[in-house]
């Protein structure tokens, strides 16, 4: 008879895809039950939504299929205690981690689309050179984990340095300080396929061990949607606020006012709204062509009861600079009055983590 021991011992070797440890190591063999010739596995998950689970259940069926081939075998799947977490990522960041204590940053705003193909990292670099030309001193969180792309509309490709009170972020040819992912993979096309606790942990240590030192202002990246990511933001990190982007199309005002009603619930401040790709400026006349059709801002910036902070042209000048990685040489006279607003209308209160 095949004994529990057994079937754990068989289990050692099968590894989770994405974290690339045996499932045995990892505590995810939560209860193993035999009964002459039937096997139950428990398999506790870091979440139920977990994409890779029937890869997992798989392998957890061949492992001990190998041990004896007559064997009937059941998987059945669970998600994660905070405790059991906590064992494989570590605890929750409720306490300072290493740079924290070292770093003095006046405002944190985190530009928030909850649609994709709206332009949002590009307004959060406008926004960041903005700043810095204000004077300000100027750091970029890119939390876009899987889809980066600050680092290379600014033109940064060498990798943090490390110092006993953290990573040391580099800096863009304006003074700029930028951290992202991309700066760590050996090749920035590299693709990160993380599941959402790898991906919430990351955020968490580009906020807490990475040297900011003194900073006016931290923009944050945040990725389309209100999943993992954008939680681990407004619930774990203090933000002063966050300021919305939308596009003219109807369905990107339906969706950002789905963002604007996450941060209502997280009770994080809504500077307010900023349509982008408003309008075509013709390089002949100046007259505003609206390619999108008449955009919707002011009624969407109404019905949120936030600020309409201002309108951004679809500019292929832009389009070509983040290409070229030079990003601060845009000129975009539109962004200042922008900046000047956000600057202007940023709560000096920061909220309290949550998590």
């Amino acid at each position: 008879m095949v004994t529990e021991e057994a079937i754990r011992n068989a289990l050692r070797g099968v590894n989770d895809p994405e974290i690339g440890r045996s499932i045995v190591e990892l505590g995810m063999v939560r209860d193993i039950q035999v009964n002459d010739n039937e096997v139950s596995v428990t398999l506790a998950l870091t979440t139920m939504a977990c994409p890779l689970k029937s890869r997992i259940s798989g392998d957890i069926k061949a492992a001990i299929l190998a041990v004896n081939g007559d064997l009937s075998v059941d998987v059945k799947l669970a998600e994660m205690t905070a405790e059991e977490k906590a064992k494989v990522f570590g605890p929750s960041q409720t306490v300072p981690m290493m740079s924290e204590p070292f770093n003095d940053v006046k405002h944190v705003i985190a530009v928030l689309s909850g649609k994709g193909g709206v332009g949002k990292s590009s307004v959060a670099a406008l926004l960041a050179v903005a700043l810095r030309r204000q004077g300000q001193t100027v750091g970029v969180l890119d939390a876009d984990i899987t889809g980066p792309s600050i680092p290379h509309m600014f033109g940064v490709s060498k990798p943090p340095k490390p110092s006993p009170m953290g990573l040391v972020p580099p800096l863009s040819s304006g003074g700029i300080k930028v951290m992202s992912i991309n700066l760590l993979l050996a090749d920035e096309s590299e693709p990160v396929i993380w599941r959402g606790p790898l991906i919430t942990g990351l955020i968490r240590q580009f906020w807490g061990e990475v040297l900011w030192d003194k900073l006016d202002t931290l923009i944050i990246d945040l990725p389309p949607g209100t999943s993992d990511a954008t939680l681990t933001v407004m619930a774990g990190i203090p933000l002063n606020g966050v300021v919305l982007v939308t596009s003219p199309q109807d369905l990107a005002g339906m969706v950002v006012r789905k963002a604007a009603g996450m941060a209502r619930i997280m009770e994080v401040p809504i500077i307010g709204l900023i349509e982008n790709m408003s309008y075509l400026e013709c390089p002949d006349c100046g007259h505003k062509i609206e390619i999108f059709g008449p955009g919707s801002a002011e009624e969407t910036a109404k019905t949120l009861g936030v600020p309409l902070l201002g309108r951004v042209p679809l500019d292929p000048e832009l389009a070509r600079r983040c290409d070229q990685g030079d990003v601060e040489s845009y000129a975009g006279q539109v962004f200042e009055p922008i900046a000047a607003a956000v600057s202007l209308l940023v709560p000096e209160v920061k909220c309290t983590p949550k998590v």
